[in-house]
């Protein structure tokens, strides 16, 4: 399992247990988030997949299910075309096959720089609004200030090198074919970030994938709407990745 940018590997702390019933699960906390260490070097998102292949060697899984959210699906649709051998299956939530638009990129350089300066705690109301849809800002007002506390607490240098290797990502869309493993592709219906149109896209150009929409939720759809994301994971993975019993599916921890 894979988080998002400012996210941690709690962020899966719901689909933990279900997964673990069926699967062995590794939950990886992304390099300068959670647990690991301080991105205080440049790095692009093949370093990422690198890392996570360090993982898997060091716990003797030859194949997994990678599934991840955001930069995490970005992580294992390089790793799908990099370690094909590596990868049996993928889950891909609110993430997105293509790069990043100038207007983006302007806006998430933008408000690196302002963090430089000031802080990042001016700018959690705006990330906040960029992570969860308007239906868990209405109603989930702990989940969001807890998040936001996790986003606070990521160093800045982390933030600088993760968000630029997002900003120069590779487009991968006109490679998307070659991806033959099983897919589920699920995203947020009040993602703003990337919204659904980007997963509806990737789920057609993958020759073997689904496409779920999850209601009420919109970019971290696995706190936002907890229960939905795990059923639908479970069904996926019973249905389509049985051979990964007995060591092989990729989970956080």
């Amino acid at each position: 399992m894979l988080h998002s940018f400012l996210c941690n590997g709690s962020m899966w702390s719901e689909q933990v247990e279900p997964l673990s019933e069926y699967f062995r699960v590794i939950n990886i906390d992304i390099r300068g988030h959670g647990q690991s260490g301080e991105a205080d070097q440049p790095l692009d998102i093949y370093d990422l997949v690198k890392d996570i292949l360090a993982v898997l060697d060091a716990e003797g899984v030859d194949s997994a299910v990678w599934a991840g959210l955001s930069i995490g699906g970005m992580i294992a649709l390089r790793a799908a075309l990099v370690v094909p051998q590596r990868v049996s299956g993928l889950v891909l939530l609110d993430s997105h096959a293509g790069t990043e638009t100038r207007f983006k990129k302007f806006k998430y350089r933008a408000m690196v720089a302002t963090a430089k300066l000031f802080g990042i705690d001016p700018l959690l109301p705006k990330v906040a609004r960029l992570m969860f849809g308007r239906h868990t800002l209405q109603t989930q007002p702990e989940l969001v200030q807890h998040w936001k506390q996790i986003f606070s607490a990521m160093p800045l240098a982390s933030i600088d090198n993760v968000c630029d290797a997002l900003c120069h990502r590779d487009s991968l869309k006109s490679r998307l074919a070659e991806i033959s493993q099983p897919t589920l592709v699920l995203v947020g219906e009040e993602d703003i970030s990337l919204p659904p149109p980007c997963s509806e896209a990737l789920a057609r150009r993958l020759p073997n994938a689904v496409l779920e929409i999850i209601p009420r939720a919109g970019h971290l759809s696995t706190l936002e709407q907890p229960a939905a994301v795990t059923k639908s994971m479970l069904e996926f993975l019973l249905a389509h990745c049985r051979d990964t019993r007995n060591g092989t599916m990729i989970r956080s921890a």
